[in-house]
């Protein structure tokens, strides 16, 4: 949503190469079998599933046009090879920490992967000043509580910022009337989708005319999805190693100020670059903490890194 994020992950390049993947759905013919083997590299057409959902509303397929928006979206995020592969690897690790937030909050599950096309599943930035894995912008965030300022930015706590995510998107399905709409609000917003209905006198968001982002938004999401969950079927390999873990932590509390991170990560038996990859919201070598208030911070356990302090 405008209010919420700024900048999609750049999603239009293709990362082709010379490089082949088992991608095409169907049995090659002799004909894709004798261009093989004249061409160095291929590239696939792709078979549309016939049936496509996104939160159990389903994609109106037999709709030319909407058939023609999702094969783009499945082309671009198929071969871009090198970052659907870093998507598989980032939600195994990811994936665990998001579910268990939206299932509490009655949210779909498949609003995992709007996360997946608003970050990477990464603590971005956008040049705008959306953060974080969900794209929160500074306002946004301090109107649900988190706090932002220049020691602490809870954009960036995966945990937190899953349940401002979720509030907004229960309240977005409240208004408009459907899961599909509420994932077109979190970035046109809920005024913009609302208005744009109105204006054009339909009820669904793919009767909608759009702009370009958000008109592809929810496409976008629906592909990852379905690539996400078919890694087989668009040709994606690998074996369970070669996915991402999360390292297991425990909590510490916090309730006073810290003059200096890297010696109380010393303290604790690691440095101060491992405490930031486990506390990113931490955004200081320093906490002010006039305030006395009580912050929760994850410590990995022993024996998973190997750095000295």
């Amino acid at each position: 949503m405008k209010y919420i994020q700024k900048g999609l992950m750049a999603v239009g390049l293709l990362a082709v190469g010379a490089v082949s993947i088992n991608a095409f759905q169907e049995a090659p013919t002799d004909e894709f079998v004798e261009k093989k083997i004249k061409n160095e590299y291929n590239v696939y057409a792709l078979q549309v599933p016939e049936k496509l959902d996104f939160a159990g509303e389903p994609v109106p397929l037999h709709n030319p046009d909407i058939l023609e928006r999702m094969d783009r979206e499945l082309l671009v995020n198929t071969y871009w090879q090198s970052n659907g592969l870093l998507m598989f690897k980032r939600a195994k690790k990811y994936f665990p920490i998001i579910e268990p937030i939206l299932e509490k909050h009655g949210i779909p599950e498949d609003f995992k992967y709007l996360a997946v096309i608003e970050s990477g599943l990464t603590n971005a930035r956008s040049p705008a000043g959306a953060s974080g894995f969900w794209q929160i912008m500074s306002a946004t965030a301090k109107e649900n509580g988190l706090e932002v300022n220049d020691n602490v930015d809870e954009r960036y706590h995966l945990e937190k910022a899953t349940e401002v995510a979720c509030k907004y998107l229960k309240d977005s399905k409240e208004r408009l009337g459907s899961w599909t709409l509420a994932a077109a609000a979190y970035n046109a917003g809920n005024y913009g989708v609302s208005r744009r209905l109105k204006e054009q006198k339909v009820e669904g968001y793919y009767d909608l005319l759009l702009g370009e982002e958000t008109g592809r938004y929810v496409f976008r999401i629906v592909a990852l999805k379905e690539i996400l969950s078919n890694p087989d079927t668009y040709g994606f390999n690998f074996r369970p190693k070669d996915l991402y873990s999360y390292v297991p932590t425990y909590k510490i509390e916090v309730d006073t100020a810290v003059s200096d991170f890297a010696q109380f990560s010393k303290d604790l038996g690691i440095n101060y670059k491992i405490l930031k990859l486990h506390n990113p919201w931490l955004r200081e070598n320093r906490l002010n903490n006039n305030s006395r208030k009580k912050y929760q911070l994850d410590i990995p356990r022993e024996g998973y890194y190997t750095s000295k302090p």
